[in-house]
């Protein structure tokens, strides 16, 4: 239990400041796109790198090689993630997983709800529907960890659970409704690259040049094949060995908290910054009851409280799950609350969604205004639900 404690405290601090960061470069972002930089800015995004060998050939601008590329790193750190947790973390038991379980699909699904009932008259925007069911790892726990010994541990890692299955939804609705027509010649090759980095695993491989270069081959092949790019992140995430010899630790071990705060503090702030520039040319308080805004801005707000506080109610008050111990249901609210800043999930699958400026912009306003009520609300709803001196609970032997 101190082990897991120990890891929890780790990431909260470092969850902490790269969430502060990646507010610091949402602002710039903004700045970026409502200044003189404006075009600046906008040529960065929509210049063009081309890599090839021979005739074969990858073109795209700048924004489309963060999305596609950078954020397949961060979705192979979510993979190990999810990994480490359904093995040997919070996610390993019956009865440690179904609490959270539940608690994410509610959060999942009742946002998508509120979002397809404000947009109901306007088929155009129904793809959006999972944007607002997106939770942001990163700024959810940083807004957990500036309330220090206020949140109680187990009321960190009920949050942490909840956002790891919440990400592991993410990745399933991209690959089922965010796919282009597909290319079965190049899904077979990613296919089989899977196979290859499955039997290294399973041969005992311990190094990870072998799956470095399966999985750069297999992103590649990925993103010929019309399923989106990051997907191979998770894929080879999963083939990562995780058993620990000799008392060293596991590759899966090793590169996760390697990665981690190159991909805070470094990989989210970029993909931040090509995302978040709202451009407020024209801009109206009207606008922000547009369908698209709207839809997007109550499901995380709105969606995100009824789903999570709701599905972790009728879990608890039918028997089959329990609330972590010395968690009381304003916290489980305070919690629910935090779930709906969406951020960087949430600016991702929009722009899987939508490709047009227009309405990215329209976007980027939906999912920073919903997300800034979501932290502000949860903030102050955990703030007044714990004494100012209260303590950490210790743990149970």
């Amino acid at each position: 239990m101190e082990k897991v404690i120990s890891r929890i405290q780790g990431f909260m601090k470092l969850d902490a400041s790269s969430g502060l960061v990646l507010m610091g470069v949402a602002i710039l972002a903004m700045l970026a796109a409502n200044t003189g930089f404006a075009p600046v800015y906008e040529s960065f995004l929509n210049t063009y790198i081309r890599f090839g060998i021979g005739s074969f050939e990858i073109f795209k601008p700048a924004y489309l090689w963060i999305n596609d590329g950078l954020m397949a790193i961060f979705f192979f750190l979510v993979g190990l993630e999810i990994k480490r947790e359904v093995l040997a973390g919070e996610l390993n038991t019956f009865d440690k997983a179904i609490l959270p379980i539940v608690a994410a699909i509610g959060g999942m699904a009742i946002p998508g709800i509120v979002f397809v009932a404000i947009n109901w008259g306007v088929p155009a925007n129904l793809s959006g529907w999972a944007i607002p069911a997106a939770t942001d790892i990163a700024f959810a726990l940083g807004v957990l960890a500036l309330l220090g010994t206020r949140a109680p541990v187990a009321l960190k890692v009920f949050l942490l659970a909840v956002a790891i299955i919440d990400d592991l939804g993410a990745i399933v609705i991209i690959a089922l409704f965010y796919t282009s027509e597909l290319s079965t010649n190049s899904l077979t090759a990613a296919l089989l690259l899977f196979a290859a980095a499955v039997t290294l695993n399973r041969m005992g491989v311990k190094k990870f040049a072998p799956y470095l270069i399966i999985g750069i081959v297999m992103w590649v092949f990925v993103l010929k094949s019309g399923v989106h790019a990051t997907l191979a992140g998770v894929l080879i995430a999963l083939t990562i060995p995780m058993k620990e010899e000799d008392g060293d630790h596991s590759l899966l071990h090793r590169l996760e908290h390697g990665l981690h705060p190159w991909v805070g503090f470094l990989i989210l702030p970029i993909f931040a910054f090509a995302n978040a520039g709202v451009s407020l040319s024209g801009f109206q308080i009207s606008d922000l009851f547009e369908p698209l805004t709207l839809g997007i801005a109550a499901g995380l707000f709105v969606g995100k409280q009824i789903g999570v506080l709701g599905a972790t109610w009728i879990a608890v008050k039918t028997g089959l799950a329990r609330l972590p111990g010395g968690v009381s249901w304003r916290q489980v609210y305070g919690v629910a609350c935090l779930t709906g800043i969406g951020f960087t999930m949430s600016l991702f699958i929009g722009s899987l969604a939508f490709g047009t400026s227009e309405t990215m912009n329209a976007v980027r306003v939906g999912v920073i205004f919903g997300s800034i009520l979501s932290g502000v609300l949860g903030y102050v709803v955990l703030r007044l639900s714990a004494p100012r001196a209260a303590a950490e609970p210790v743990p149970a032997q």
